[in-house]
C-alpha cells in the first residue's frame, strides 16, 4: 500500500509532489478535500506516527477560530477533529507499509522519498 494525502491546490504540496511525483512510484493520490480521510486510513497513520497528535496541524485557520488553542485535547479529540475537517491532517502525507511522513518539512520529505521510492 502507497498513499499520498494532499490538497491538489496548496502551492507546498504541489511543490512536494512536484519534487516526488508520487503516481510514478505507484501512490494512490487521495484529495482529502474531495475525498475526505477514511477513519482506517487515519488509524494507518497513527499507527506507525505514534500519536493523532503527530499528525495534527496546529496550523489550520479553524485551529485558533475554533478556540481550540486554550483547550486541553486527548488522542481521541485528534482523531475526532481530523476527521471531521481535513484541514487538521499536516499534509502532505505520505502513508505505506513501511510508515509515514505528515507534514513539509525537509526532514519529511526526504523521509517521504525513502518510504515511496
Amino acid at each position: 500500500m502507497k498513499k499520498a494525502f494532499t490538497l491538489p491546490n496548496c502551492k507546498t504540496c504541489q511543490r512536494i509532489f512536484g519534487d516526488l511525483q508520487p503516481e510514478q512510484h505507484g501512490c494512490e493520490v487521495v484529495d482529502i478535500k474531495a475525498e475526505g480521510i477514511a477513519a482506517a486510513d487515519l488509524d494507518a497513520m497513527k499507527a506507525h506516527a505514534g500519536s493523532y497528535e503527530s499528525l495534527f496541524s496546529r496550523r489550520a485557520m479553524k485551529f485558533r477560530s475554533m478556540g481550540l488553542a486554550d483547550k486541553s485535547l486527548a488522542e481521541s479529540d485528534y482523531r475526532a477533529l481530523i476527521l471531521e475537517e481535513y484541514t487538521f491532517l499536516k499534509r502532505p502525507v505520505f502513508l505505506t507499509d513501511k510508515g509515514v511522513t505528515a507534514g513539509s518539512s525537509k526532514a519529511e520529505v526526504q523521509r517521504a522519498r525513502d518510504l515511496i521510492s
